[in-house]
C-alpha cells in the first residue's frame, strides 16, 4: 500500500515541478516584456520598415527609369559611336586591334572543352587574337586534359597559350593578374574574359570591340548571360528570375544613366589601358570584378551594357554549389564597401551624384539592405510580433510594400510569373545565408575571403538523363541536413502555432508555408542532390 501511494505521488510531484517552472517563466516574461521586449521589438520594426522603404523606393526608381529607357532611351549604338570594323587594303590585318581572350579555370573537367572551343571559335583575324587559358587546376589528370585540348587547337593554327602557376594565391584575381604579366600581352589593346562555363557566339568581338575602338572614354563592354540549364530544376528557375532582373533592370539602368554598373566578372571586354590605370586585378575581396569596376569608374571611365548580346553559361544546379556562390556574392560586396567607402567619398574625379549612386544605391541598398531586410524582417521580426501583440506592423509594411517589390522583381522573367510564390519562399530561405555572409563581409569575419569554385556540370546531366538512372548515393547526415534552415523553420512553425492559438495577426498561413520552405531546404530536398545524382523529375 505504501509502495502504491509513493508511485502515485511521483507523477503529481513532477507535474507540480513543471507547473512551477511554467509559472516562473511566465512571471519572468511578464516582468521583462513591457520594459525590455516591447521597446526592442518596436525599434526593430521601425528599422526594418525604414529599410523596406529604402528598398521600395529603389525598386520603383529603377522601374521608372527602365520604362523611360525602353520608351525614349537610345540604344548603346546610338548613345555612343559604333561602326563595324572594316578591312584596310594598305594596313591589312594590322588595322584591327589586338585582342587577348582570357579563360580562367580550376578543375573544370566537365566544361573545359566547351569554353576553349567557343573561345577558339571567335571570329577575328587570326593574327590579331590570343587565347590565354589560365589553368589553376590541382588535379593532374584534368591539367593534362586541358593542356592536350590547347595543343589540339594550336595544331589547327589557333594562337592559344596554356599558362599555369605554382600556387593559387588570389584565386581568380591572382590568375588574371599573373596572366597579364606575360610579354605577349603588351601587344594587346583589349582583353575579353570568359569563365570556364561561358560559350560566346562567334560574332562576340565584332559586336563589342567597335565600342572600345571608336569611344576612347569607354573602359568596359559587358554582355548579358543566357542560362542553358534554367529548366534543370525549380532552383535554377528561381535563379533565372533573380538574375534576369539584375541584367534586365539593374545593369541596363546603370549603363543608361551613370555609365556605371558592376562588372559581372565574365562575358565582358576591357580596355587594357583602363584596367591598368585602375590598378589592375586585386585579390583583397572575393569580388575582384566589382572591385575593378568601382576603381575604374572612380578614374572617370565609362561602361556600356549590351542587353541584346547574350553569352551562354550554366547556373549551379546543386544547393551546395549555389549556397557557396551566394556566400561569395554577398560577402564580397559588403567587404568591398567597407574597404572603399571612404575612397569613394574622397574621390574628386566623379560627380557628387555618381558618388551617391555608387554608395547609396549600388552598395547600401542593393548589396546590404536588400539581403538584411529580407531575412531579419520577414523571417525574424515579423514572426516575432506574433509573440508580442503589443507591437504592431502596419499593413503597408507587412503586405503592400513586399508585394509591390516582388512584382517589380518578377517582371524580368515573364515566363516564370506563375512561380512567383515559390520564388518568394526560396529567396527568403536564401536570405539567411546572404545576411550571414553580408555581416561576415562588413565585420571581416573568419570566412570573409573564402573562395569555393562554383561546380559546373556541362553536358554531364544530359548524358546521365539519356542513360540508365544511377543508384541513389548514400549521403552523410551532415551533407544532407542544414541545421540553420531547420532552426529557422522550427521558429517560424512555433510562431505559426502560437498565432493560431492566441494571435490576432493571422500571419499563420505565411508562417506555416515559409516554415515548410525552410524545412524542405533544411532536409536537403532542393535542386539536384549532387553532381553524381540526377533527378529526372526536376527536368521539364
Amino acid at each position: 500500500m505504501d509502495r502504491l501511494s509513493s508511485t502515485t505521488l511521483l507523477p503529481d510531484a513532477l507535474q507540480g515541478t513543471r507547473d512551477d517552472i511554467s509559472e516562473q517563466l511566465g512571471v519572468v516574461w511578464s516582468q521583462i516584456k513591457a520594459p525590455v521586449i516591447v521597446p526592442l521589438m518596436s525599434i526593430a520594426v521601425a528599422v526594418c520598415l525604414a529599410m523596406s522603404l529604402m528598398l521600395f523606393f529603389e525598386r520603383v526608381y529603377l522601374s521608372i527609369v527602365i520604362v523611360l529607357v525602353k520608351l525614349f532611351g537610345r540604344k548603346p549604338d546610338k548613345r555612343y559611336k559604333w561602326e563595324p570594323m572594316k578591312d584596310d587594303v594598305e594596313l591589312g590585318n594590322s588595322a584591327y586591334p589586338m585582342v587577348l581572350v582570357q579563360i580562367p579555370m580550376y578543375n573544370e573537367k566537365e566544361v573545359y572543352q566547351l569554353s576553349i572551343g567557343a573561345a577558339c571559335g571567335l571570329s577575328w583575324p587570326s593574327d590579331r587574337i590570343i587565347i590565354q587559358v589560365l589553368d589553376d587546376s590541382t588535379d593532374p589528370t584534368i591539367k593534362d586534359l586541358v593542356e592536350l585540348e590547347c595543343q589540339r587547337w594550336a595544331s589547327k593554327g589557333i594562337n592559344i597559350k596554356y599558362e599555369i602557376r605554382n600556387n593559387r594565391n588570389g584565386y581568380k584575381a591572382g590568375a588574371l593578374k599573373e596572366g597579364m604579366k606575360h610579354s605577349y600581352v603588351k601587344e594587346c589593346d583589349y582583353v575579353a574574359i570568359f569563365d570556364a562555363d561561358f560559350q560566346p557566339e562567334p560574332d562576340f568581338l565584332w559586336r563589342t570591340v567597335p565600342f572600345l575602338v571608336h569611344n576612347p572614354e569607354i573602359a568596359l563592354v559587358q554582355a548579358r548571360w543566357k542560362f542553358v540549364n534554367s529548366d534543370e530544376c525549380l532552383m535554377t528557375r528561381m535563379q533565372e528570375m533573380s538574375l534576369d532582373y539584375h541584367f534586365t533592370v539593374e545593369q541596363e539602368v546603370g549603363s543608361s544613366t551613370y555609365a556605371f554598373f558592376g562588372f559581372n566578372g565574365t562575358a565582358g571586354v576591357w580596355r587594357i589601358a583602363a584596367l591598368n590605370e585602375a590598378g589592375g586585378w586585386k585579390d583583397r575581396t572575393t569580388v575582384e570584378d566589382m572591385d575593378l569596376a568601382v576603381r575604374a569608374s572612380l578614374k572617370g571611365w565609362k561602361f556600356v551594357y549590351l542587353g541584346t548580346l547574350k553569352v551562354k553559361n550554366e547556373l549551379p544546379s546543386t544547393f551546395k554549389a549555389y549556397r557557396y556562390q551566394q556566400h561569395r556574392w554577398s560577402c564580397g560586396p559588403a567587404n568591398l564597401f567597407r574597404k572603399m567607402v571612404m575612397e569613394i567619398v574622397r574621390n574628386k574625379k566623379v560627380s557628387l551624384w555618381k558618388k551617391v549612386h555608387v554608395i547609396y544605391s549600388f552598395f547600401i541598398v542593393r548589396k546590404l539592405v536588400a539581403h538584411i531586410v529580407t531575412f531579419v524582417f520577414y523571417c525574424v521580426v515579423l514572426p516575432a510580433t506574433v509573440l508580442v501583440p503589443d507591437v504592431e506592423v502596419p499593413r503597408w509594411g507587412a503586405v503592400y510594400i513586399p508585394t509591390i517589390i516582388t512584382i517589380l522583381n518578377a517582371v524580368g522573367t515573364p515566363r516564370s510569373l506563375h512561380l512567383m510564390v515559390f520564388w518568394i519562399l526560396f529567396e527568403n530561405v536564401m536570405s539567411l545565408h546572404r545576411t550571414k555572409a553580408t555581416f561576415i563581409g562588413l565585420l571581416e569575419g573568419g570566412r570573409v575571403n573564402e573562395w569555393v569554385v562554383t561546380e559546373k556540370l556541362g553536358d554531364a546531366l544530359k548524358v546521365k538523363a539519356a542513360t540508365k538512372a544511377p543508384k541513389k548515393p548514400r549521403f552523410k547526415i551532415g551533407e544532407r541536413l542544414h541545421l540553420l534552415e531547420l532552426g529557422v523553420g522550427a521558429f517560424l512553425f512555433f510562431c505559426g502555432c502560437y498565432d493560431v492559438a492566441f494571435g490576432r495577426n493571422h500571419y499563420f498561413i505565411y508562417l506555416y508555408v515559409q516554415a515548410i520552405a525552410f524545412f524542405i531546404v533544411g532536409f536537403g530536398y532542393v535542386a539536384t542532390l549532387s553532381h553524381n545524382f540526377y533527378i529526372p523529375s526536376c527536368k521539364k
